[in-house]
């Protein structure tokens, strides 16, 4: 989907209080290929139904359970989806029907759902399920009336139930359905595959060994292309775009050329569905005795197989189903007679409604492109996010000995400043190599601006920067000092090594620095030149982006570690446990942590609370442990309100529950920074570096006269950042009337807006805006113009 077009937001904020559930019957099935994620989006429609006054049914075995009736079709409860956040899969079963095909079958699924009063069905699956599902909602007052003519069911069933609302949500790793950017379960596959790469490479080197990837894909290339991206990887075969003519000569040629400059390894990746030009299939045994018989290289092949589908759901996945799951049945108590049925989907950061038919049409366009041999029609239909991803790749990709010889006279200098996070690696690797492409000699500053007074700034050339990509941390050094005392020193030290423009990757203190350089601009002309920051930090504090680098891999550490601790107080029952998160006074790793945990109760800054907020909290749990669920997961920023200490709320718990429940504290510390980047987090820091290295050379070549580069405006120091839907660059002086500066964070967070949802999911009665949500939009090609900094990443 190249852009989705919507009315404005309205201005009257809408509450769904005002939506009942009350004698409706909404029934949830997943159909197709199972994915990580379902479960979470199963929970999310059945908390959410049953939270509204619903009837919400399971249909196990998808269509097939549909067509077969009886307890296929069994009502659900509150405490049925407990525990199942975390299962990787689908816990209600998932089978393809060939019945459901049939009329017959069709016929005999309305004949199941009349009887059980069901009228609302939520469909995750792939294109063919949901498909499948518009189809039957189409026949729905045919099938009515045949089973009337049959004497099945009486003419005031038939009344009552006359219409058929449909919502679906994409469940699929492969990620091929237009009109989403991302389906459920794509980011937990991504998640596996990487797992594979990290330990093949690892091996890879110890033998100078090539290694030959198959990953999942018969149609799409995403999972190949992304891994990838995410590992710097070789050579890619997509189906989308089969590699030109000759390519067999092309690629040994790089892969000896990256051996040549000191790599020990080679990694190739093959999409399963891959083809040449001809549509001759590429499989990995082929790749394989090409690179053997050519290049003698000591060569491997690995195919992961199902591997991909499988294991724990990640924090990204977790998030998305809950959301989608929420939104779905929200769409469906909104569904009248005349809305077509619909799609929940992610475009940026926000979740949308789409008409169904529209997304799978679409769909369809890809693969027609792909066969008519239409291949950069199919990458244009497939997204702005696919074509971002492969045009990075390209970028990438596209270095060859002439490019390190290409004289510019242009100096880049990259840095990391504040905490460490994960993914800083993969931006300074894209942005060295985006580059040395584009002309650039580029330069590492060490140590933050502590190594910039100091002169501890080298240059940093292609194969420098090999291996980059995975590593957690930062390789270059990062400090929190701020630039402002030492300012003559830096000015010097630029003046030295004639650096034109300064790229920044950090957190709080990045975008602290690039200010105080912005306003020193009138006393120092070193500092006129383009700079910009992208935003770096666990936190997920700074002003001007939804989303820091870094903050999805401590999601998933975090993530990680409450499942362990949810299973250890499962078998001790009766356990709550209190559990402390980094972040400052920035509450998005508590709040989301929780909402991707399944937490109870959430302590943050951002939302203030008292002594009866507490009580509350804690009597509601002694509720709790009456159920079949019979433990607690509590979790506390580590600023949000200096005398309700973690300690001091650990035996508060501790008092309040004696007798119902015994407590424990967990304070997860700095293993919230470290660990190996996340994929999300590889591809981001490596798109979003590519994206500001291309608005710096055009910033410089705007700014160069006279034989200088010079520039003052405030357009020229900037931050790349996501905003809703889109990646934007904003200048540093103007998002300073957005910065609390005091606490460290933007005034306005979005991620507020998902703790209703958790409180609904925790079973907390709560008010809920859904004023963002309840509006249709449309499947649209508009084309992003080149240049145009808003262009999706």
């Amino acid at each position: 989907m190249a852009g989705a077009t919507g009315p404005k937001r309205q201005d009257t904020r809408k509450f769904f209080e005002n939506l009942s559930g009350a004698g409706k019957c909404i029934a949830v099935l997943t159909s197709g290929g199972d994915a990580q994620g379902m479960n979470g989006a199963v929970r999310a429609v059945v908390r959410m139904g049953t939270y509204v006054g619903a009837k919400v049914y399971f249909i196990h075995e998808g269509y097939q359970g549909m067509v077969d009736g009886g307890d296929y079709i069994k009502e659900a409860t509150w405490e049925s989806v407990s525990s199942v956040l975390q299962v990787g899969g689908t816990v209600i079963g998932s089978a393809r029907c060939k019945e459901f095909r049939s009329h017959e079958g069709r016929l005999k699924a309305a004949h199941n759902l009349v009887q059980r009063g069901i009228t609302y069905l939520c469909v995750i699956g792939g294109d063919g399920s949901l498909t499948g599902a518009n189809l039957f909602r189409e026949e729905w007052s045919g099938l009515l009336n045949e089973l009337i003519e049959q004497g099945l069911i009486d003419e005031e069933a038939a009344r009552s139930h006359s219409q058929l609302h449909i919502v679906g949500m994409v469940g699929s790793i492969d990620n091929d359905f237009c009109g989403t950017d991302m389906t459920i379960g794509t980011d937990s596959a991504l998640h596996r595959i990487i797992e594979v790469v990290d330990a093949i490479m690892t091996t890879a080197q110890s033998h100078q060994r090539t290694f030959v990837l198959e990953v999942m894909g018969r149609h799409c290339g995403y999972l190949a292309l992304v891994s990838a991206l995410a590992c710097g990887a070789d050579w890619v075969f997509i189906p989308e775009m089969p590699p030109e003519d000759g390519w067999e000569d092309n690629m040994c040629q790089k892969l000896s050329e990256s051996r040549s400059r000191g790599s020990r390894l080679n990694i190739i990746i093959v999409a399963e569905g891959a083809t040449d030009r001809q549509g001759q299939h590429i499989t990995s045994d082929l790749v394989k005795k090409l690179v053997v018989s050519r290049l003698g290289f000591d060569t491997r092949v690995t195919i992961l197989g199902h591997v991909q589908r499988g294991g724990t759901p990640s924090a990204f996945d977790r998030i998305l189903a809950s959301r989608m799951g929420v939104e779905a049945v929200l769409a469906l108590l909104e569904a009248s007679t005349d809305t077509p049925a619909c799609v929940v989907s992610l475009v940026g950061n926000q979740a949308i409604r789409l008409p169904l038919m529209e997304c799978v049409q679409m769909t369809q366009e890809v693969q027609k492109a792909m066969d008519e041999k239409k291949f950069d029609e199919a990458v244009r239909l497939r997204g702005r996010s696919f074509e971002n991803n492969l045009s990075t790749y390209r970028l990438l990709a596209s270095q060859t000995a002439r490019s390190e010889l290409q004289n510019s006279s242009f100096n880049v200098a990259v840095m990391n400043v504040g905490a460490p996070a994960a993914g800083m690696n993969a931006a300074v690797r894209s942005a060295v190599r985006v580059g040395i492409t584009e002309g650039h000699k580029m330069f590492a500053v060490n140590d933050g601006f502590e190594g910039f007074y100091k002169g501890q700034i080298k240059e940093i050339k292609w194969g420098d920067v090999g291996g980059w990509t995975g590593q957690g941390g930062s390789l270059l050094g990062t400090k929190r000092t701020l630039p402002a005392k030492h300012l003559d020193e830096i000015a010097e030290q630029m003046r030295i090594h004639n650096i034109t423009a300064l790229l920044v990757i950090g957190g709080f203190e990045a975008f602290e620095s690039l200010l105080e350089l912005y306003e020193a601009r009138a006393n120092y002309k070193e500092f006129c030149i383009p700079m910009c920051i992208l935003p770096a930090t666990i936190s997920n504090n700074v002003p001007g982006t939804d989303h820091s680098l870094g903050a999805d891999t401590s999601l998933n550490a975090i993530v990680e570690t409450c499942d362990r601790i949810k299973q250890s107080a499962s078998g001790t029952k009766r356990r709550v446990f209190i559990i402390e998160t980094m972040g400052g006074y920035c509450g998005y790793l508590a709040t989301v942590g929780g909402l991707a945990a399944g937490a109870d109760t959430v302590y943050i800054y951002e939302e203030p609370f008292d002594i009866r907020d507490l009580q509350a909290n804690v009597e509601h749990l002694t509720q709790k442990m009456k159920t079949s669920i019979q433990r607690g997961l509590v979790l506390r920023n580590e600023n949000c309100n200096e005398n309700f200490t973690t300690d001091f709320i650990y035996q508060l718990y501790s008092e309040e529950g004696r007798g119902v429940f015994d407590c424990r504290k967990n304070i997860l510390g700095h293993m919230q920074q470290g660990g190996a980047p996340s994929p999300f987090d590889r591809n981001f820091g490596t798109k979003v570096a590519a994206k500001a290295i291309q608005w710096i050379t055009k910033t410089l070549k705007e700014s160069y006269k006279e034989g200088r580069v010079f520039t003052n405006s405030e357009d020229t120091a900037c931050l790349l950042g996501m905003r809703r839907r889109a990646m934007v660059f904003q200048p540093v002086a103007q998002l300073r009337e957005e910065t609390d500066f005091v606490h460290r964070i933007p005034k306005e967070q979005w991620w507020l807006k998902l703790r209703p949802l958790m409180k609904i999911l925790a079973k907390y009665k709560t008010s809920y805006d859904v004023s963002d949500a309840g509006q249709l939009e449309h499947v649209t090609r508009v084309r992003p113009k080149e240049n145009d900094a808003s262009a999706a990443i």
